[in-house]
Order: structure tokens, then C-alpha cells, then sequence
């Protein structure tokens, strides 16, 4: 880095990891091939593009209950399914399309086929055992955030309680793995609402991303500071002005015809293609993903020159995305993320984690909105008619269990169990696939299967009946229900 680069400004790059409880839970067309395929594509790239580069990366405690869970049987599953079904289907459609003198098609279907063999590769390289390589990115510059327990979208818990369980079960779960926390913290779907912070720091938050760009106007210059709140936290928004290069559709850097197309599909569902139409070429797609790397960084330098033209100090622009982005949805996305981490060296612009940088900007007194980055920037995904069996179920599940709780003792199966059906119950994806229509009936089949659960384990403990099993999988494994006392 050029000296006195940090003049200028700082860019915060902020990834947000998170993958609905879907291991064991499901096969094709949805459920723990999810996880399968965003292991090979995102996860197991992310942790040799993201070796010691000042970035921030939230892990949610549901995305690492599953990560645990490959040190047994599901990593074997995982395996399994990269040698034989990747293997298997791009060998049968890589000879289909040689047979219709695709060979073009054919050829890059053979490439693709490498990424599965070779995460299968890395897999095995690190025993399985991914949680361990990311406390060793830790250690690297890399900064982890963590967040509620299983993703619910906090503004909607119902209960004081239930509250406590999603943040102290979260955070609890980030320092069993992680060893430490600096308090960062990741809000699910970026919703916050007046007083939140209040509830935060009591579990010792200090700092955590908002979606302000209602509030202040999408391309202010108020999105690149930080924001002081009165409970103590700090509040960063993230600034849409350059995620929109990312994330805005056709206008966005993935929407450039040389990057392969997530749309068009195979027999196999295979992507041969790029998003021009034509036969997919890695390599032209990796000089578009490099020029792509040095116009955004030159963006990101005009937008803190500009700030400090006007306002006489250096600002934070806070670049936020989920991780699965970029690899999966974006399939040059990492690549880009690599080059644009190397770019920012080149041009001399800072890079720095989130909690690093809060130190050098000093937050202002400013109102925070209510409001999510989902789309419009408000609760409705999440709470609407369209997906209200969806929000009364985990409403009324968390009325009840936290209810129970009152007559119950800690360490009872039964009350483990529904607590942990309760998470299950309340995670933000199950509403956010069936506003979006992304996975058919699984979001509804899902909820239905952790409503009938929790049901039976708050009818065995109101009957001080043992339960088979107080655990769901490797979901919250070390779960303390003391929360849903007051605890």
C-alpha cells in the first residue's frame, strides 16, 4: 500500500456467509446438495482467495453447525456426491454434446468438471475439517463476524426471550469454534429496528451493518460514515452505490456477455454457456473479471475522493455481499474478489477490516430507519401475506415454546428439542424462497416438518415425557436454553 493511502479513505469489504440448515434435509432438487454445491463453488475457493487480505467475513452459526457436521457422515456424503453424480453427469453430457458436434459445449463441460474434483481434493487436504483452516484465516488478517443463531430476522422475534436465544445462542456458538469475537456482528437481512442496539449490547455487540440507502439516498455521501448510537454500538451502512456494480442485474459486472450464464442450463443442468450465448472461455472471462477488478477499485477511490473534497477526512465505504455470490451465482465472482483485493494495492487504495477501520473513523450522531436490503428495503419478505403461514408459524412457535420454558428446568430433552425445532422454525430463507418462488414446496415443507416437532416436543414436556432425541442434526449442537429464562 502506497503511504498515506488511508488519507484518502478506506474500503471495508464485507462478506456474508449463511446457508439454511439443509444437511440431512433433502436431496435434488433442494435441500443438502445446496450445501454440496456451494462447499465446491464458494466456500473451499473463498479460503485460498481470502489468505491474508484485510476483509471481513461473517459466518452464521447455522452455516458452521454444518461445516461441523462434514468431520462425520455428511462429509462423506459430500464426497461421494463429487466422484460419482458431478463426475458421472458431466462425463454423460460432455459426450452428449461431442455427439452433436458441440465440441466447443463438450470441452468446457470437461473443464467444469475439474472444480468438483478438485474441491474433492481440497476437501480431503484439510481432513474435512474447514472450521479449523478458517481460525487459521483468522490469524491471517481475515476478521469474523458472527450473527443470531439461525438467521431470524430480528425485528420479527417475538419475545424478549426469544431474542436472547437467537444473539446469546449465536455469539456463544462463534466463541466455542473461534476461541474469541471482537463483537461483530451481522444483523440477518441486514433489518434492523429502532432500539435493537439497545438489545445488542447486552451480549456485547459493537458494531454491525445497516441498509440505509432509503434513509440517506442511494450515492450519498452520508452511506461512507459510520453511525453512532446512543446504547454504544456503531452502526455501518453499506453502500449500494458500488454493490449495485455486483448486484444490479443487467447493469452489474456479472451481466457482461464474456462471464458464463447461471441461466442456460444442460441436460444435467450443466452451464457450457456464457451470458452472450456463445461456448463459455474461462480464461477471457478472467481478463473481463481482471478489467472488471481495476474499474471497480478506480470507482471506489473516486467515491472517497469525492468524500473528502466535500468533507475535508478520509471515509469508509462499506462493500457488503453474501459470500455465495461469488463462485456460485457469479462464477468468476472469487476470481474478481482476488483481483480486485491485488488492484486496490496497485492503485494504493486501503483495504481494511471493518472493526480495524471503526478505529480511525469516528462515528456521527445520525437517526437510524427501520429497514432490510431486501427488496423493497423493508419487512415485507419476510412478513406479508404471501408468507404469513410462514411468520405465524414461527410466531406461535415461539410463543409457545418460550411459555413452556417458564415451568420447565434447563437441561430438560424435551425443552432442548423444542428450542431447537424453535430455530429451525425461524430461519429468514424459508420466507425469503417463497416471496421469490426459489425452491418450490420445500420452504412450506420444511416449516410444516418443524412446527410438527416442536409441537411434539412441547407435548412430551408439558407430560414429562422423555424425548428420542433432544438434538436436529448438528443444528445449535451446544445449545443453552437458559436464554428463555431470563439468563
Amino acid at each position: 500500500m502506497k503511504p498515506g493511502a488511508r488519507d484518502r479513505g478506506e474500503l471495508a469489504i464485507v462478506l456474508h456467509s449463511h446457508m439454511p440448515y439443509v444437511e440431512g434435509f433433502g436431496t435434488w432438487p433442494f435441500g443438502e446438495e445446496w450445501l454440496w454445491e456451494a462447499l465446491a463453488g464458494v466456500y473451499l475457493p473463498m479460503l485460498r482467495a481470502l489468505r491474508e487480505a484485510p476483509v471481513t467475513l461473517g459466518l452464521t452459526p447455522v452455516l458452521c453447525d454444518q461445516l461441523e457436521a462434514l468431520r462425520g457422515d455428511a462429509g462423506e456424503r459430500f464426497l461421494e456426491f463429487m466422484r460419482t453424480v458431478r463426475a458421472d453427469i458431466h462425463d454423460e453430457d460432455s459426450r452428449g454434446l461431442e455427439e452433436h458436434g458441440e465440441h466447443d459445449l463438450a470441452a468446457e463441460v470437461r473443464r467444469a468438471a475439474g472444480d468438483y474434483s478438485n474441491a474433492a481434493y481440497a476437501f480431503e487436504r484439510l481432513d474435512g475439517d474447514l472450521l479449523a483452516e478458517l481460525h487459521e484465516l483468522r490469524g491471517s488478517g481475515v476478521e469474523l463476524w458472527t450473527g443470531a443463531a439461525s438467521h431470524a430476522v430480528l425485528p420479527l422475534v417475538a419475545t424478549e426471550a426469544g431474542l436472547r436465544l437467537q444473539v446469546a445462542g449465536g455469539i456463544a456458538s462463534h466463541e466455542r469454534r473461534f476461541e474469541t469475537w471482537s463483537g461483530g456482528f451481522w444483523l440477518p437481512e441486514c433489518a434492523y429496528r429502532a432500539g435493537l442496539e439497545r438489545d445488542l449490547v447486552e451480549h456485547g455487540v459493537r458494531c454491525f451493518c445497516v441498509d440505509q440507502t432509503d434513509a440517506l439516498g442511494l450515492g450519498s455521501l452520508d452511506q461512507l460514515e459510520p453511525i453512532a448510537t446512543e446504547a454504544g454500538p456503531v452502526a455501518m451502512p453499506i453502500d449500494w452505490e458500488l454493490i449495485n456494480l455486483v448486484w444490479d442485474g443487467g447493469n452489474s459486472y456479472p451481466a457482461d456477455p464474456v462471464y458464463r450464464d447461471y441461466w442456460g442450463r444442460t441436460v444435467h443442468d450443466l452451464k457450457p454457456w456464457n451470458v452472450g450465448g456463445k461456448p463459455y472461455r474461462h480464461y477471457e472471462a478472467l481478463k473481463r473479471a481482471r478489467a472488471h477488478a481495476r474499474d471497480f477499485v478506480r470507482r471506489v477511490i473516486a467515491r472517497l475522493d469525492a468524500y473528502r473534497a466535500e468533507r475535508g477526512r478520509g471515509g469508509l465505504c462499506c462493500f457488503a455481499l453474501d459470500t455465495e455470490l461469488l463462485g456460485h451465482w457469479w462464477y468468476e465472482g472469487l476470481h474478481w474478489l482476488r483481483f480486485v483485493i491485488d488492484e486496490a494495492r496497485l492503485q494504493g487504495l486501503a483495504l481494511a477490516t471493518l472493526p480495524d477501520a471503526l478505529e480511525r473513523h469516528e462515528p456521527v450522531a445520525r437517526p437510524l430507519a427501520e429497514s432490510t436490503w431486501g427488496r423493497p428495503k423493508d419487512l415485507t419478505t419476510w412478513d406479508s401475506p404471501r408468507v404469513a403461514e410462514v411468520a405465524w408459524a414461527a410466531r406461535g412457535g415461539e410463543l409457545r415454546t418460550v411459555a413452556a420454558a417458564s415451568g420447565a428446568r434447563a437441561g430438560d430433552p424435551a425443552l432442548e428439542r423444542a428450542a431447537r425445532e424453535l430455530l429451525a422454525l425461524q430461519s429468514s430463507d424459508w420466507a425469503f424462497q417463497l416471496t421469490h418462488e426459489m425452491a418450490g414446496e420445500y420452504p412450506l415443507q420444511r416449516v410444516e416438518q418443524h412446527r410438527e416437532q416442536l409441537a411434539d416436543a412441547l407435548a412430551a414436556l408439558a407430560d414429562s415425557r422423555p424425548v428420542d432425541d433432544p438434538h436436529v442434526r448438528n443444528l445449535a449442537p451446544n445449545l443453552d436454553v437458559s436464554p428463555l429464562f431470563g439468563i
